[in-house]
């Protein structure tokens, strides 16, 4: 499994460059400090500990808002075989606030937004804000708590690619929910395809 690459002096990334990290305007300074030591914790356990199915590690040494993330498509699944490139960013008020996951590997599901605006993003309970749905589709309990990790998102979004049939309950990808109602063979050639390729362009 080609583990998540931390940038060193000379070695190529796939993912973009971070801008250094910054403090959102009347975010206190110790919240911020709170927010790197957690957040360093966490990788430190992670690289300590592995887990299987993902590897993590920062996109840019000096920002550690802002994680590279490698998954393993789960076996006996639409993604087994894939190797799934993503993002981690999060913000300053971490862990009070949720960060936000964005796939950097082609993805066709519909709890991953397709939209020129939002490509690539991660729409699940375990991400939203903290606190009641508006629209009744979510308990308070479903949604971000601070108690969570880097590891329970990882395992959550995990979940979310192994089921058989996706969850089509106010889906972020409209067309990729529409194609598992009407035609579930095209949508699992299509995610087929898309792990392939997702293979074969980690090793490119």
């Amino acid at each position: 499994m080609p583990p998540a690459r931390s940038s060193t002096n000379g070695a190529s990334s796939p993912y973009p460059n971070s801008r250094p990290g910054s403090t959102k305007p009347g975010t206190p300074i110790s919240a911020t400090s709170n927010c790197s030591l957690i957040l360093r914790k966490q990788l430190l356990d992670l690289q300590k500990y592995p887990v299987d199915g993902f590897s993590a590690g920062l996109v840019d040494d000096d920002n550690i808002l802002e994680w590279q993330i490698v998954i393993i498509g789960p076996a006996d699944t639409l993604y087994e075989g894939a190797i799934l490139k993503a993002r981690l960013i999060f913000p300053p008020e971490y862990p009070i606030l949720p960060p936000k996951m964005i796939f950097d590997s082609e993805m066709w599901h519909p709890n991953v937004y397709n939209s020129s605006d939002k490509r690539g993003e991660v729409c699940v309970s375990i991400l939203h804000q903290p606190g009641e749905d508006e629209w009744g589709y979510e308990d308070a309990g479903e949604r971000w708590l601070p108690v969570h990790t880097v590891e329970s998102v990882l395992i959550s979004v995990i979940s979310l690619l192994s089921q058989d049939v996706p969850d089509l309950n106010s889906p972020a990808n409209v067309d990729a929910a529409k194609e598992v109602r009407e035609d579930f063979p095209s949508y699992k050639k299509k995610v087929k395809r898309l792990a392939r390729r997702s293979a074969e362009e980690a090793y490119d």
